[in-house]
């Protein structure tokens, strides 16, 4: 495993196991994903790259009652709490750079995972969404017009900003129908500064 893999396997990543829950995370996910969706048509099918605990199912499911959902997660705590969540139907616990599924999905995402993965990692990732996707791809994260690395939490080498949107479609030839930002002051919800991207096979 790389540095960055590492990392979140650990300690760190299980204290934001721990950080990242509650009611009020889930409320945010449901806004942002209504929003990211919209442009959207028949989704039966989701895998989300980097499903920690499984709020982002919780919310999915609450929209999208009928879909089925899998997650992939690296980390042993936040895998034991998605594999007992109920809306999630299938799970598996690997790195996003190991794992291989002989399947396809309408819509397969990633929601600030690819901030905190190793830069030279990206096109397999890039490559790997593309892949597992019928149709669409959400990408959300911290977005920046070129590539910066930032601070985190007082750990170097583990967050990273960029367009990475750009860069998916530049690999693998999808096109973008919609994006767009949730602000981490919005009075109702619990946001972080995320951009989100929908992009179509």
């Amino acid at each position: 495993m790389n540095e960055q893999e590492l990392f979140w396997k650990g300690g760190f990543g299980d204290e934001y196991v721990d950080r990242n829950n509650g009611p009020e995370f889930v409320a945010a996910k449901i806004d942002m994903f209504i929003k990211g969706l919209k442009a959207t048509s028949s989704i039966n099918s989701i895998i989300e790259l980097g499903a920690n605990r499984g709020l982002n199912a919780d919310a999915l499911k609450s929209i999208l009652p009928n879909c089925h959902y899998t997650g992939v997660e690296i980390g042993d705590k936040a895998f034991s709490f998605l594999e007992k969540n109920p809306n999630v139907d299938d799970c598996h616990h690997a790195s996003i750079h190991d794992f291989m599924i002989d399947r396809k999905y309408d819509l397969a995402f990633i929601a600030g995972v690819m901030i905190h993965l190793n830069p030279d990692s990206l096109p397999d990732v890039y490559n790997l969404l593309a892949n597992l996707s019928n149709r669409y791809v959400l990408i959300s994260e911290y977005y920046n017009p070129s590539p910066v690395e930032l601070n985190y939490r007082g750990h170097s080498g583990k967050l990273f900003k960029r367009d990475f949107a750009k860069e998916f479609v530049e690999r693998t030839g999808f096109k973008l129908i919609d994006y767009g930002f949730v602000y981490r002051n919005d009075p109702k919800f619990h946001h972080d500064d995320m951009t989100w991207f929908l992009l179509e096979k």
